[in-house]
């Protein structure tokens, strides 16, 4: 009789599990949007309710079209080549009408370098007798990394606009890509030390393929810096050569990776990847504790943002004790309510829910306590969306060289992008050798 219960009991609990996965989506899951099905309703933790008010630009709202001062202005400080064309016969009053666009112009530029300059500086002596100038490089190692293009597209696309006057190869712009990656190593080190200094700095890792096989770039970020890292696993050993990681002495906010919790010294969990589960077990468990759960940490991150913008830093301690009561009697409701669920495997992911929520209250509240901790680790994973373009878009990687290097080349141009530095001119100037403003 045991055996035949063991036998009816296996089936029913596998077409359970497989049940489980069928309903994973964007919602209650770490899946993307794209793989939603059609009808389903879109992530909303965020909990915002229509306004009723038409769609675009609002009456009071400050448009960010050009005008005609912005123009005059631009041409003022020299930001555009000013051309003037005439309609009709010159002579009396006239209106102006502005037109802005590019001009793309192929050019040579022929260095004529004399006896006497070769013996100041020698180095010349070693230049090729041909080679692509910064603009070029800089345009390609910016298509590379913010455009998600392969090489092959970057040759195409620059000498199509040239008028086919370039010839460039897709081994010419590896080289550049490879060069840029080179130079940049100095900057790279600077944003890390900037990033050692932070108090709490958010990581994530995402999947990516390497000659074939699932291999990981992970970041370091604080929206002003970030360093993105190639990792071909995501074990310790791996997370060990990651040298920021072993000397950081702040708080780590990041998904619930507990090989993170031997680095830092203190970590807050992500609560947005923590709904999504909430969400799963509401639909599965039928239980109403974890979405009472849901409601109640919507409610603090609410709190917390209303007082952080009257510059509070933290929430009073009783305030703190509330909240954290709240927080074990749901979870105590919500061990009653897992007696009674019905489906071992609902259960036993229920149950398991649980004894993380109880583990790791403490990093999961952080944010309550320590408002430099975010509510979420949504800063890190949006960041991480260019590789997931460029895997998309141009493949995956061929050698460990190239994922290292697109790495260097993405954390260059996204600190500069989080600073507001203009991107391809400092692309240029570290390709010149110049100083770049950090």
């Amino acid at each position: 009789m045991e055996d035949k219960d063991r036998q009816i009991r296996i089936p029913t609990d596998e077409n359970e599990r497989l049940k489980r996965r069928l309903n994973n989506d964007s919602t209650n899951s770490s899946m993307p949007p794209s793989s939603d099905r059609p009808g389903k309703p879109a992530n909303h933790y965020n909990a915002r309710e229509k306004s009723g008010k038409k769609a675009g630009a609002q009456k009071g709202h400050k448009g960010t079209a050009l005008t005609r001062k912005d123009v005059e202005e631009k041409i003022r400080y020299g930001k555009f080549l000013h051309k003037v064309e005439t309609l009709g016969t010159p002579c009396g009053a006239y209106r102006t009408k502005y037109i802005l666009d590019l001009e793309i112009v192929p050019v040579i530029r022929e260095i004529r370098i004399y006896g006497d300059y070769e013996k100041e500086s020698p180095a010349q002596l070693y230049w090729p007798a041909v080679s692509y100038g910064p603009n070029i490089k800089a345009i390609s190692v910016d298509l590379y990394a913010e455009g998600g293009m392969s090489n092959d597209r970057i040759c195409s696309f620059l000498n199509t606009v040239s008028g086919n006057a370039l010839t460039l190869s897709e081994e010419s712009v590896y080289g550049f890509c490879k060069e840029f990656a080179r130079k940049c190593c100095p900057y790279i080190r600077e944003s890390e030390e900037e990033l050692l200094g932070e108090k709490t700095v958010c990581t994530d890792a995402t999947a990516v393929t390497m000659n074939g096989k699932q291999a990981y770039i992970r970041n370091v970020s604080t929206g002003n810096a970030v360093v993105y890292y190639a990792m071909e696993k995501k074990s310790m050993e791996a997370l060990d050569e990651i040298k920021f990681l072993t000397r950081f002495a702040g708080i780590l906010e990041h998904d619930h990776e507990t090989a993170l919790y031997h680095y830092g010294t203190g970590h807050g969990e992500c609560n947005v990847y923590l709904l999504r589960y909430l969400e799963k077990n509401t639909e599965e468990a039928g239980s109403s504790w974890a979405g009472e759960l849901a409601r109640e940490l919507y409610q603090m991150n609410e709190e917390r943002k209303e007082l952080m913008g009257k510059e509070g830093r933290s929430f009073p301690k009783e305030k703190i004790e509330t909240y954290e009561r709240r927080y074990d009697k749901i979870l105590r409701d919500g061990r009653e309510q897992n007696r009674k669920t019905k489906g071992q495997v609902a259960r036993e992911e229920e149950e398991k829910l649980l004894r993380r929520l109880e583990k790791y209250k403490e990093n999961h509240l952080l944010f309550l306590h320590d408002f430099t901790v975010p509510f979420e680790n949504n800063l890190s994973e949006r960041e991480l969306r260019k590789c997931k373009k460029r895997q998309k878009m141009s493949g995956g990687f061929r050698k460990p060289g190239e994922m290292e290097m697109y790495c260097s080349i993405l954390s260059i141009v996204e600190t500069y992008k989080g600073k507001e530095i203009q991107v391809l001119d400092t692309i240029k100037k570290i390709f010149e050798g110049t100083p770049a403003i950090f």
